[in-house]
């Protein structure tokens, strides 16, 4: 039986997506400025970014103002009722400024440190994906009602499609870029979508096989990993560790080991 109180944190979660995703969609300025520059001038915030934090944080702060919060944007408090809201307000960042549609807004909430409820949604594509803690991964889209997630049976390696990312710094970028040509002659194909949340959720559905991906923070995966181990992928880093920045790694069972295992032969955690 699922907690209520997760219940109601997704329903929260769910409510405060779908506010900040209308803003960013709706709002976007065809001249769309740059507020400030994240770890180099390639990765950029945009003032929709800090909008969009400051409506997902005030919403919930009215509903449940004892809880926590880490944003991307600089939110961080602690609070007091053990519960913990993980945002990423608009991952995808560049996908946004160029108006590329594989952008999304990340909500999860966390309890006495375990990510309990975690929503994504995608305005641009029409979806949302959720899922609470036991309870399945689910979304809605161009279909009818809520569908159940599942990833894909686990296919030969060299028939996986594996989606990735990379780092704007300019010495990560051209290590991670080795890695990548290493392990494209194994696979059927990479992809590189821009938001690590969306590529999760892909690996929910059944749209990959695999992810990977060095120097993620918290908010850029909480609630896509609970989505994809919720659809029966596996998640974690360098074998036997969680996802950290030093790498996330994502898959179907059987791809996910074996793309675990190159990636820790190929060194993909480090320069």
């Amino acid at each position: 039986m699922t907690d209520p109180l997760h219940t109601e944190l997704l329903t929260l979660a769910q409510r405060a997506a779908a506010r900040a995703g209308a803003l960013l969609r709706d709002g976007r300025p065809a001249d769309l400025a740059v507020a400030a520059t994240k770890s180099s001038p390639i990765d950029v915030v945009t003032e929709m970014d800090i909008a969009a934090e400051k409506l997902i944080t005030g919403l919930i702060s009215e509903a449940r103002p004892d809880d926590g919060f880490l944003g991307e944007e600089g939110t961080s408090t602690t609070g007091t009722s053990g519960v913990r809201w993980i945002i990423d307000p608009l991952d995808g960042t560049v996908n946004y400024l160029y108006g590329l549609p594989t952008w999304s807004v990340s909500i999860a909430a966390e309890q006495d440190g375990e990510t309990v409820a975690g929503v994504v949604a995608v305005p641009l594509r029409g979806e949302t994906f959720h899922a609470v803690r036991g309870a399945g991964a689910w979304a809605t889209g161009a279909w009818d009602g809520e569908r159940r997630l599942a990833c894909r049976p686990a296919p030969p390696l060299d028939q996986s499609l594996v989606s990735t990312g990379f780092n704007y710094v300019a010495e990560v970028r051209a290590h991670q870029a080795e890695v990548a040509a290493r392990l494209i002659p194994l696979l059927r194909d990479i992809r590189r979508g821009g938001s690590a949340a969306v590529d999760l959720c892909d690996l929910a559905c059944g749209r990959l096989d695999g992810y990977y991906e060095r120097g993620l923070n918290a908010w850029d995966v909480a609630a896509g990993d609970l989505i994809a181990r919720e659809a029966g992928a596996l998640t974690g880093g360098r074998p036997g560790e969680r996802p950290s920045r030093d790498l996330t790694v994502a898959g179907t069972p059987g791809v996910f080991e074996r793309l675990q295992g190159l990636l820790e032969d190929f060194g993909a955690w480090h320069d």
